[in-house]
């Protein structure tokens, strides 16, 4: 019987990854702390979702929707709510989930041992996948940070960029959004 056992846990752990890190799933949007999210990020509260689009779209998607000519596109961007100007800046976050794959280990230390060969599979001991995320922060004139459940635009602000996540989702061809502001 204690073999049986034996047999059974040595076959899952040999046919198992063990995750370092799982980058998180976020369904629709999040509000979190910068720092507290990825290390880099400011200590403001963020808007954060994840991006299933190429690199450099959503750069794309605000330097077209609001026709900034890649002129500080990524900081500062000016929007208006209720003719009050408010402004944001994002970040583009790869967070990998990260797992040693334990077949490729053994095996490679199993060749070690019985010929003493150097590793043959060893960029297949750790795998990564890489999720993308776009992080953004918003402030204005008299808040630091728009975001905060202590600011009186929270609301107003989480409304706008729900809607923005929405069309930068469902849009393709960001000239369109031109004709649409």
């Amino acid at each position: 019987m204690k073999r049986i056992i034996l047999s059974l846990l040595c076959v899952l752990l040999v046919q198992s990854c063990i995750p370092l890190r799982i980058a998180p799933t976020i369904k629709d949007y999040k509000v979190t702390k910068g720092k507290r999210f990825k290390k880099g990020l400011p200590k403001k509260n963020v808007f954060v979702f994840e991006d299933p689009k190429d690199a450099d779209e959503f750069y794309n998607y605000i330097n077209t929707k609001f026709q900034l000519n890649d002129y500080y596109v990524d900081v500062q961007v000016p929007f208006l709510i209720e003719d009050k100007t408010y402004y944001f800046s994002f970040y583009e976050v790869e967070i990998p989930t990260k797992t040693i794959n334990l077949i490729p280990l053994m095996l490679d230390v199993a060749l070690a041992k019985a010929t003493d060969m150097e590793p043959v599979l060893e960029d297949a001991h750790t795998s990564r996948k890489g999720n993308w995320y776009i992080v953004i922060e918003v402030f204005n004139d008299t808040e630091k940070d728009c975001l905060s459940e202590a600011s009186v635009s929270q609301q107003l602000v989480l409304s706008y960029l729900r809607d923005l996540k929405k069309e930068y989702l469902a849009t393709d061809n960001y000239n369109e959004i031109v004709f649409k502001n």
